[in-house]
């Protein structure tokens, strides 16, 4: 572990005028809106803020020039006036939201694929290299870095008095987030591109003895509280989490098949589930549906649940949209297109976006529906497909795609 000072910073000649500055600085910064960590509030994907369309781009950039498409590109962290994201080309970059101008740029030893995290005073991201950094996130300086035996491709996520991430196959590590220092640790005995919801001093889920386990786990009490009973759900895919009140909602892919689940998350008593094998068009074969679940499983939020007021929102690998009933799960709508859908959605009001993958009779896009009825409302087509599901605060919505192109979108009226 490598453990730097902070940079000092010169004292204000005048108090006032700080004090001034830091009242003014607070109340430009509706951390309300910020999207400081994956998935946002509790997991749920859905934006404190309000964006109807028609939309338009108010700037985009190439990130990296490549021949191949990228494979992944994971949602970027907001925070004041800044967006915080790692990329494939070993660089985590600070950029103002308004213009897309380059605050900083900090490199590490390695592709970066897991999503950071932001709080007033850092920003905290995994690399391939192994290490998980903590940044000063005003000017990038490296206040810490903590190496792992293993790449570190989760997100990365301070909860309370811990820093708490996974390595692929090693172990869940929780850090003092002031030093880097290690608390404790969760053995990680086989699983990649791991996530994780921290709600109430629980992590849903940990990684349990066997490499087949997961579970809650209480970090207080430092114990499992159930399992999932892996003999009823057969996957080789669980996605990220979302709770609401005493539900647990996740969804699960066995390739062809896709699965969507409540548990009571106290009890892990099985409240609801849906199955559905994936929907493809007949001029998509078995080789581009496994090619398609190869790359949807690089993205940390596939197949990820939004849930909002009484619905529960899934998209993903196949070419639906699909709502159900939070309590029940009983069907809510379904919307399908000719294309397969490339990304896990995000509500914002009663909107709901997410991204399709382009075909030969239509181009990529970013997709607008009711989140009430499914109806679709604005499309706008995109220079490639996007990766995960965009980002979505104050009048802005942010994503990448495939092509490495970055967009920040705004509302025209």
């Amino acid at each position: 572990m490598n453990v730097k000072k902070k940079k000092t910073t010169e004292r204000a000649a005048n108090r006032g005028i700080l004090c001034l500055a830091a009242c003014l600085f607070l109340a430009g910064c509706s951390y309300d809106a910020d999207w400081v960590q994956f998935r946002g509030k509790e997991g749920r994907g859905v934006s404190s803020s309000r964006i109807s369309p028609p939309l338009g781009i108010r700037w985009k950039i190439r990130l990296q020039l490549d021949e191949a498409d990228i494979e992944s590109f994971n949602p970027p962290v907001v925070i004041g006036d800044t967006i915080y994201f790692g990329s494939g080309d070993g660089n985590f970059y600070a950029l103002d939201v308004e213009s897309g101008y380059m605050r900083w740029a900090f490199r590490s030893g390695g592709e970066i694929n897991a999503v950071p995290y932001a709080d007033r005073d850092r920003v905290y991201f995994g690399s391939k290299d192994g290490k998980v950094y903590a940044l000063n996130r005003h000017d990038g300086e490296e206040l810490w870095s903590f190496r792992t035996r293993s790449q570190v491709n989760s997100q990365v996520e301070r909860y309370k008095d811990n820093v708490v991430f996974v390595s692929d196959a090693d172990a869940i590590y929780f850090l003092n987030p002031e030093t880097g220092e290690e608390r404790f640790s969760i053995d990680n005995p086989g699983w990649y591109n791991f996530t994780f919801l921290m709600a109430d001093d629980v992590m849903y889920f940990a990684t349990g003895p066997r490499t087949s386990q997961l579970g809650p786990y209480d970090i207080n009490k430092r114990e499992f509280l159930w399992f999932l009973p892996s003999n009823s759900i057969a996957a080789h895919w669980y996605s990220f989490a979302a709770v609401k009140g005493d539900l647990l909602y996740f969804g699960a892919a066995n390739t062809f098949d896709l699965s969507f689940f409540a548990f009571n998350r106290h009890t892990g008593q099985l409240v609801w589930q849906q199955y559905r094998e994936a929907a493809f068009g007949p001029e998509i074969d078995d080789a581009a549906v496994r090619r398609l679940y190869n790359r949807s499983i690089e993205c940390l939020d596939f197949l990820s649940p939004t849930v909002w007021r009484n619905l529960v929102i899934y998209t993903g690998l196949d070419t639906a949209a699909r709502a159900f009933d939070a309590k029940t799960g009983a069907p809510r709508w379904e919307k399908t297109f000719p294309a397969p859908v490339s990304s896990a959605p995000t509500v914002a009001g009663d909107r709901v976006y997410f991204g399709l993958l382009g075909n030969e009779t239509a181009p990529p896009a970013l997709v607008c529906l009711s989140a009430r009825n499914g109806r679709e409302l604005w499309r706008m087509e995109t220079e490639g497909s996007l990766l995960s599901a965009p980002v979505i605060t104050g009048k802005r919505i942010i994503f990448g795609t495939d092509q490495s192109v970055f967009y920040v979108l705004e509302e025209i009226f």
